[in-house]
């Protein structure tokens, strides 16, 4: 066969086998997918058919372009098949990261549907997304280090490298003494159950739910959509508050400055008011009461529950906004204010009390 008709026959023909397998297994999988619709391994496997469909082209064409009878090709020979094999590396590293992806979502999501504890889902989310980066990450090296085997020279390279193996650990440890602790710290929050993605957390003073988590860092995003990057060694070597753990559901406070003359009991049963019509409160518990006093004001603490923080925010608010807004409309007098004139005294204290000017010395 003349060589000019080789070259595309052969590239054409492994082109075409190579489709011809990846559209087979893209109809099998699609199959298996609506018999299984209660497994979505199946469709989640479909995106892996470029992986596949390359791995495949790749080992084709490794095994048969030394037949073709082609002059251009036979002198280059050896680095016609050195790319191929890097090719073929490459694309099964690939593969080995899509299928591991897909079997590990496939496996969240089924404990996700048969779960209905969002703290265990969360801790799943989190473990699967650490453990996805590990294989990502392993693969990668496992890949590059194969691909610089196949060099004749690297060989002798990697020989000398692992001969003095121990000296660059001791050094590369010294130097990365932090980025290491940082990756101990994620596989410890990750299996230890510390901090999971979704969480809502506290940390250096900000409010936010935990978006992202890797082995070096982690993102909370605040309520105003703003993003804080810390190591995760933070949250293994300092305290920080966790809302989520243990449970959601949550209590806040409200403080209202008020005058003494404050109708309390009156106060109470408006509270209880404003919670039934307030859809954020949950229902488990309030309360009111005066907690302090000072020469000028009494201090009124409202306790309400919440099923959630964001809940317990609306809560919150709701309440400091409709008790001070009724205050103002029915009892204005309670309002803190500041006295600017000395207190009128009962007629029945008048002659006992001295006719000094106020302030003035005795």
């Amino acid at each position: 066969m003349n060589s000019l008709v080789q070259v595309p026959a052969v590239i054409g023909g492994s082109i075409v086998l190579t489709s011809v397998a990846g559209r087979v297994t893209d109809l099998l999988l699609r199959r298996a997918g609506a018999r299984h619709p209660e497994t979505p391994l199946w469709n989640m496997l479909r995106r892996c058919r470029s992986a596949v469909r390359l791995l495949l082209l790749a080992a084709v064409l490794r095994a048969v372009y030394r037949q073709i009878a082609w002059e251009p090709l036979q002198e280059h020979e050896a680095a016609v098949g050195e790319v191929l094999t890097l090719v073929l590396i490459g694309a099964g590293a690939w593969c080995v990261v899509l299928v591991t992806s897909a079997v590990v979502e496939s496996s969240y999501a089924r404990y996700a549907l048969g779960t209905r504890d969002p703290s265990r889902v969360r801790r799943v989310r989190t473990q699967v997304t650490l453990i996805m980066r590990i294989v990502t990450a392993v693969v990668a090296v496992v890949a590059a280090a194969a691909m610089l085997l196949t060099f004749p020279g690297l060989r002798a390279v990697g020989t000398s490298l692992l001969a003095s193996a121990g000296i660059i650990g001791i050094v590369a440890g010294v130097a990365a003494q932090s980025t290491l602790g940082n990756l101990f710290a994620g596989f410890q929050i990750a299996f230890g159950d510390m901090v999971r993605i979704g969480d809502t957390v506290v940390v250096a003073g900000e409010w936010g739910v935990v978006e992202e988590i890797t082995l070096t860092f982690l993102a909370v995003r605040t309520w105003d959509e703003r993003r804080i990057t810390m190591p995760v060694s933070y949250f293994t070597g300092r305290p920080f508050e966790n809302w989520s753990r243990g449970g959601i559901q949550m209590t806040g406070t409200v403080f209202l400055h008020c005058d003494h003359t404050t109708p309390v009991a009156l106060m109470r049963e408006k509270l209880r008011e404003i919670l039934e019509g307030c859809e954020a409160w949950d229902g488990r518990g309030w309360d009111l009461a005066v907690t302090d006093t000072t020469p000028s004001s009494i201090v009124v603490r409202a306790i309400v529950t919440a099923k959630d923080a964001d809940d317990l925010w609306t809560a919150r608010c709701a309440v400091r906004e409709q008790l001070v807004a009724w205050l103002a409309e029915k009892h204005p007098y309670a309002l803190p204010r500041v006295s600017t004139s000395a207190a009128a005294v009962p007629s029945q204290y008048a002659d006992g009390v001295s006719k000094r000017a106020p302030g003035s010395d005795a």
